[in-house]
């Protein structure tokens, strides 16, 4: 698997003039490519190709009086700004076919020199890492990194980025195998939120940071300052790379925190279940400040990368599943509740339910049965699986449950069958006698005429009884 690793370089002056040369002319590339594909689209004629592209732009342009100083920069950055342009394209195509998941992507636009982020990308023949630990960068000379750790193995390629508060930043990307930590037994399902940033189906809460509310008064301060200066003077210059410099502050203290919170969560539990918030959307409304401040679509981003690299389950319950509306002791579904209401008391069992805590652990229900019943496995016995499958999204069915009113005395959180016939619940799974190496789900109401009886089970970790999700024969 490809990661990256990021680390802070300081170019020096003459440097940092040879860096932004070399990504203005890498710009200069792009939209010369860019103006040739959209000409050849508006003439009717094919997308001309990568290499024919590379002749124009390049080779060609560089024999010209107007590209000439195409020449003094390295070559790799050029190619490299073609293969971004190829990138681009194929986003936009595949968003278009609906090979490409998430939101829209629209067609590549030209770029700017005022852009507040600039990048170059360099292959194995435009860097290496000296042994005394600097960088060399083709045509720019050695430049001083700050390595805050070693790399794992040999980088492919080194992107040096310039942000807006004007840091230089080298990201190495390296192939390593995945490290699986030793399985644990513990699952967690997570309620997200804003009065706590999450709360675990164990009990455990993790305290909402607020580092956009917290750095306020010092971003308005800074704001203000900038906002008096004169456009285009170089005191507004300043004032622009102060404001920067104290929203990358925030940024860079947010996802450190999140690191360590989702590392911690990866190494104590061997599955986690986590609810597919609308965070676009919530984005939106009265609270996106709120909402933009903590940072959700990162944690669940951070989670299922870790996951993935050191074997552990990662499980994304349907955001239509009522988590906060469902009676995790007896499954009573109670309707919905405004925000302010943070406790309540299940009419059917009586059971006082934290609101956040009762919604972990529904979600932590339906993740367990959505991971049990999902498809994707082999299909022949005793072929291996080829990879790691990513997070599957299951829906679950929402009608009102019919409430047990019985529970367990020494339940503990795992439904008990009573009775015999019928189909075995384990967990939130139901066993079926006839074919007992089939799973069906439990939580969905039951089929009119099934001959298989559904024993009512019991557990706070549960969800509500159901029916059996028809067999598939064949």
């Amino acid at each position: 698997m490809h990661l990256r690793y990021s680390y802070r370089v300081y170019p020096t002056a003459g440097q940092r003039g040879s860096l932004a040369r070399t990504f203005g002319c890498a710009r200069v590339v792009y939209n010369d490519a860019l103006a040739e594909r959209k000409a050849a689209h508006k003439a009717g004629l094919p997308s001309p190709k990568s290499a024919d592209l590379q002749k124009l732009v390049i080779t060609g342009a560089k024999k010209t009086a107007e590209r000439a100083w195409l020449a003094s920069v390295g070559v790799d950055p050029l190619i490299q700004s073609l293969r971004d342009l190829d990138t681009a394209y194929r986003n936009f195509f595949d968003s278009v076919s609906g090979k490409r998941r998430g939101r829209p992507v629209g067609l590549p636009r030209f770029k700017s020199k005022r852009d507040s982020r600039q990048s170059l990308r360099f292959t194995r023949n435009g860097f290496r890492i000296r042994g005394n630990g600097k960088l060399y960068l083709a045509k720019i000379g050695d430049v001083r990194v700050k390595w805050s750790r070693a790399l794992p193995a040999d980088p492919s390629s080194v992107t040096v980025v310039l942000d807006p508060a004007g840091r230089y930043h080298a990201s190495f990307v390296v192939d390593v195998e995945p490290e699986h930590l030793p399985e644990v037994d513990a699952e967690v399902g997570i309620d997200l939120g804003l009065t706590t940033y999450a709360v675990m189906s164990d009990g455990s809460v993790i305290d909402n940071p607020r580092f956009l509310r917290k750095a306020e008064r010092k971003l308005k301060a800074a704001q203000r300052e900038l906002s008096r200066k004169a456009n285009g003077s170089k005191n507004r210059a300043k004032a622009r790379v102060k404001v920067a410099r104290a929203h990358a502050k925030v940024a860079d203290t947010r996802m450190d925190w999140l690191h360590k919170q989702t590392t911690k969560i990866i190494r104590e539990t061997q599955a986690v279940y986590l609810e597919d918030l609308n965070v676009r959307g919530l984005g939106r409304g009265l609270l996106a400040k709120s909402v933009h401040d903590a940072g959700w679509a990162v944690f669940r981003r951070l989670l299922e990368e870790k996951a993935a690299r050191h074997g552990r389950t990662i499980g994304i319950v349907h955001r239509a599943f009522p988590s906060s509306q469902l009676c995790s002791a007896c499954g009573h579904r109670d309707g919905p509740k405004p925000l302010a209401v943070r406790q309540w008391t299940c009419p059917a069992c009586g059971v006082l339910h934290d609101r956040d805590l009762n919604a972990a652990r529904n979600i932590l229900a339906a993740g367990q049965a959505d991971r049990l019943n999902a498809p994707g496995g082999p299909v022949r016995p005793g072929v291996a699986i080829p990879h790691q499958a990513r997070p599957v999204e299951r829906g679950t069915h929402l009608r009102d449950p019919r409430p047990t009113g019985n529970r367990a005395a020494d339940a503990g959180g795992i439904p008990r069958f009573q009775g015999g016939g019928g189909c075995q619940v384990l967990g939130a799974v139901q066993l079926c006698p006839a074919d007992p190496g089939r799973a069906v789900d439990a939580s969905f109401p039951p089929v009119v005429g099934c001959t298989r009886p559904l024993r009512q089970f019991f557990g706070q970790a549960s969800i509500p009884p159901g029916r059996h999700r028809p067999h598939r024969r064949g």
